[in-house]
């Protein structure tokens, strides 16, 4: 199954301590042309808005500067926020991507707000904004195809006519506005299997083909580290686990720290707790366990695509699980990344 499935790459422009937001896209960039050379078959940039820790805050911006950094390798966005932006705007930037890049651009769309209060005040949006997502999905495809009739006579340039492939990040209800509208589905993570699952089975017995998607296509996301050995491995996980701790307790999400400051750090009760729990459950350990974690989680979902989206301090450990993942996965470049 594997060997039938495609793997891609999102990264979400995290910064790590001693480090600023600039560094942190230019790292993003640089690891869209590691990965194109490893034979991944997208690359892939996250909106976060007011988020300490997160240097990725205009997703089709950064995605214009992967795509120029790169040559083949497909580039888009996980996501944008759609609730956060006119329908309007989102096409015509995803109109001059693909003008520019043609052929090789997605469109990741999400249904979330702004990350506090304050940030979904700034935004100018409310917290039930998601709530008028399908209608505002729609009208964004409808200026692609020139059907909007919401404003007569308006047509987006230069996206008008041009087919950039749409994919909704979703689970629940927003999984049923995928299968309406005929749309390939994106969901995450690989720990919550039972959710996505579920997800998955209405998608697909609620899909409509559409001119955007003749039949179901599932993008499943998640952690996936792979190292020499279990335990090299499990330690990839553990900058991302301690800052979702700290983000749950004290409600600031801070730069990634190196694994063997975290360990020898002293945490409350509450704090270990949320860290133990954001250890588990993630698809890791050497190539050959990945593997067996892989084809069974292939199995379960259905999945047409893996989308890896492993954050960590170690930047060189980082590409070289990506670099074992190539190979497990049988990737055009892995051999030779690996001579």
């Amino acid at each position: 199954m594997i060997a039938a499935t495609r793997f891609s790459v999102l990264d979400r422009s995290r910064t790590r301590a001693g480090q600023d937001g600039a560094a942190a896209l230019r790292d993003t960039v640089a690891l869209a042309r590691e990965v194109e050379a490893l034979g991944y078959h997208r690359f892939w940039v996250s909106e976060h808005h007011g988020v300490p820790g997160v240097a990725g805050s205009a997703p089709t911006v950064l995605a214009a500067a992967v795509a120029a950094a790169t040559s083949a390798i497909r580039v888009g966005t996980g996501g944008v926020m759609l609730p956060n932006h006119r329908p309007l705007v989102v096409a015509e930037q995803f109109g001059v991507l693909e003008a520019l890049f043609p052929g090789r651009i997605d469109m990741g769309l999400g249904r979330s707000v702004g990350f506090t209060d304050g940030v979904r005040r700034a935004l100018g949006v409310g917290a039930d904004e998601a709530g008028g997502f399908a209608g505002a999905l729609t009208e964004l495809l409808g200026w692609f195809t020139g059907g909007q009739r919401a404003y007569p006579g308006v047509r987006a340039r230069p996206a008008e006519g041009l087919r950039v492939p749409p994919f909704l990040l979703a689970t629940g209800e927003g999984a049923g506005i995928a299968a309406r509208l005929g749309l390939p589905l994106v969901v995450g993570d690989l720990r919550g299997r039972a959710k996505a699952v579920a997800a998955i089975e209405r998608y697909r017995a609620e899909f409509r083909p559409s001119a955007w998607a003749k039949e179901p296509y599932v993008v499943v996301a998640g952690t996936v580290a792979v190292a020499a050995d279990e335990r090299a491995a499990a330690r990839l996980l553990v900058p991302e686990a301690w800052a979702m701790a700290y983000a749950r307790t004290r409600g600031d999400f801070p730069p990634l720290e190196p694994a063997e400051r975290i360990e020898a750090a002293p945490m409350s009760g509450r704090q270990r707790e949320l860290y133990e729990a954001g250890l588990r459950g993630h698809v890791h350990g050497a190539e050959e366990r990945v593997a067996e974690q892989l084809e069974r989680a292939i199995a379960e979902t259905g999945a047409d695509e893996v989308l890896v989206t492993t954050s960590t301090y170690d930047r060189a450990a980082l590409l070289d699980s990506h670099r074992r993942l190539a190979r497990v996965a049988g990737l055009t470049g892995a051999a030779g990344a690996a001579a």
